[in-house]
């Protein structure tokens, strides 16, 4: 909230008051429930689903379209990079982050070349809020 009490996400722009889809794929439950909670308070009309891995997240995105995801890189079976490759396939005009404390050079150039932002762990409110807030005035 900034000094006013309003969320920093809420802006006059058009993009902020239409309703977005979110994914939250993560196997760890507190992280995707942290993550889910971050963006639930600040943007309260915004639908966020979950998965556990890879294998789940493509199945909920075969009956539903998104607008923004979260990827971890490091789930059993396909990482979050190769998914995010899959997603961008299907929703070019998405907005994907990949959230990994792995910060080795090369799983951050393998994102950038598939156009997935890339944030550190651990996860914090602000970083959530600036990744949403960049990509929606883009």
């Amino acid at each position: 909230m900034d000094r006013g009490g309003r969320s920093p996400w809420i802006t006059s722009g058009e993009e902020m008051k239409m309703s977005k889809t979110v994914l939250v794929v993560d196997d760890s439950r507190m992280s995707r429930m942290m993550i889910s909670t971050i963006i639930r308070t600040h943007q309260p009309d915004w639908k966020i689903m979950e998965a556990e891995d890879a294998v789940s997240a493509l199945k909920i995105c075969e009956s539903k379209a998104i607008d923004f995801a979260t990827l971890d890189m490091n789930m059993p079976g396909m990482n979050g990079v190769t998914l995010g490759i899959e997603l961008c396939k299907r929703f070019p005009s998405a907005h994907l982050t990949m959230l990994t404390a792995n910060v080795q050079s090369a799983i951050r150039q393998k994102a950038e070349a598939a156009k997935i932002g890339f944030i550190d762990k651990p996860v914090t409110e602000e970083k959530i809020v600036n990744f949403i807030r960049a990509e929606v005035s883009t």
